[in-house]
């Protein structure tokens, strides 16, 4: 290629950056209710209007509409509700306790939380999540797995389960079926195709969710995971989180503007969704839907959620040097909590004053483990895992030479 050539070649605006006012038009968003609902097997060709359009329940004055509208209690609704506001309050405090140095890193989910509140309801116990490090609401919506855990992995202390080996915000519960997070991006789906094979090579039931951002598509694993799991009809849910950012970079780097993520599974012989990742209802309802046309052996399924990052990339990062800081205010499918918040006020079944109370109550809730956590340590005291840790869990017989250096340490 000549250097003509080179310089020939497009690159994406960089829609973002300040002082640009982001178009979200190509966001082709249709009205609530406007997207079929297709039976659990149909063909990944008969998907293709899906993969443009946009799955919405929830329409601008919080009725649930259309074919997708899930059966779903009152009940359950509050529960999801607690769900995503629990998530948003333990992002917050663990974000100050980063500030305040009790713990090195921290990521936060603002404006996500529908997406993992949701998806787990709907999931059965022996699933696997393989998840990216944006997934906590995954763990927050569930019962059985506490808060006091997750902050002392986050602050690397005596109380960690993972010993400090991992960074924080890089959870492993199997017991929860949450596989070890890795910074390396994409990895997660070709890991979650395999183990979804595996699982039906059994003749099993359970199925993988797999997770991975905007930006991750263009990793070639990205490519990899939907090849085999279309080959081989892996019972796995291929969810693609389009927040619209990937670290610094809009999604238009990605290809996002110039076709959807979505159409990207029809393309590789993948049944594709296009979903409103803002709606706890839609979202509920596109994950029932793939994971019982997964369970029932229909092959896997590649769903877009469609939300926005409205925090940084992470604590390290600073949004304002490269998109406007209204830009989440602007973003036209709204907030999630809002929205469901709405929801049950226009079914009768919320108030402005049970939601204040909630709020306070998880709140407390998450005070309360941060309290019992810092218990145990945290980065400003140094109470870490004995160096002692670090030869343990990695051979069975432990090898002569790190006998001498465990010695020499003296530990």
């Amino acid at each position: 290629m000549s250097q003509d050539q080179v310089l020939r070649l497009h690159v994406p605006e960089p829609t973002g950056r300040p002082g640009y006012k982001t178009n979200f038009s190509y966001l082709c968003l249709s009205p609530a209710g406007a997207v079929r609902r297709p039976p659990i097997d149909t063909t990944a060709f008969e998907t293709s209007d899906l993969a443009s359009g946009l799955v919405r329940v929830l329409d601008d004055d919080g009725r649930a509409v259309g074919p997708w509208v899930p059966e779903i209690t009152p009940e359950r609704l509050r529960k999801g509700l607690r769900a995503m506001i629990k998530t948003r309050i333990f992002d917050s405090r663990m974000l100050i306790a980063q500030r305040q140095k009790k713990l090195s890193f921290y990521m936060q989910s603002l404006g996500e939380e529908a997406i993992g509140s949701a998806h787990s309801f709907a999931l059965q116990p022996g699933d696997m999540c393989f998840p990216t490090y944006r997934q906590q609401s995954l763990l927050l919506a569930r019962d059985d797995v506490s808060m006091v855990e997750m902050i002392c992995q986050l602050m690397s202390n005596e109380g960690d389960s993972l010993k400090g080996r991992q960074l924080p915000v890089m959870y492993s519960y199997k017991r929860a079926g949450f596989f070890s997070l890795s910074g390396n991006v994409a990895t997660q789906f070709i890991q979650a195709v395999g183990w979804g094979m595996a699982s039906a090579i059994k003749g099993d039931t359970k199925i993988a969710s797999a997770w991975i951002g905007d930006g991750a598509t263009a990793e070639a694993d990205f490519d990899t995971a939907l090849t085999f799991a279309h080959v081989y009809r892996a019972p796995v849910i291929l969810n693609v989180v389009n927040n619209q950012w990937a670290i610094s970079t809009f999604q238009a780097i990605a290809g996002g503007e110039a076709t959807t993520f979505a159409a990207r599974g029809v393309g590789c012989g993948i049944a594709s969704l296009r979903v409103d990742g803002n709606d706890f209802l839609a979202v509920y309802s596109a994950s029932l839907w793939a994971a019982e046309r997964a369970r029932s052996n229909l092959g896997p399924t590649l769903i877009e959620w469609v939300t926005y990052r409205a925090g940084p990339h992470s604590s390290s990062d600073d949004p304002s040097k490269y998109r406007p800081a209204d830009d989440w205010e602007r973003f036209p499918l709204g907030d999630p909590i809002a929205r469901l918040k709405a929801h049950l006020i226009q079914i009768d079944a919320w108030s402005d004053a049970q939601h204040e109370q909630m709020s306070n109550e998880v709140d407390a809730e998450v005070a309360a483990a941060l309290k019992e956590a810092e218990s145990y340590g945290s980065l400003l005291d140094g109470k870490i895992p004995s160096a002692s840790s670090m030869f343990e869990d990695v051979y069975k017989d432990m090898p002569a030479h790190l006998h001498q250096q465990r010695q020499q340490l003296g530990v």
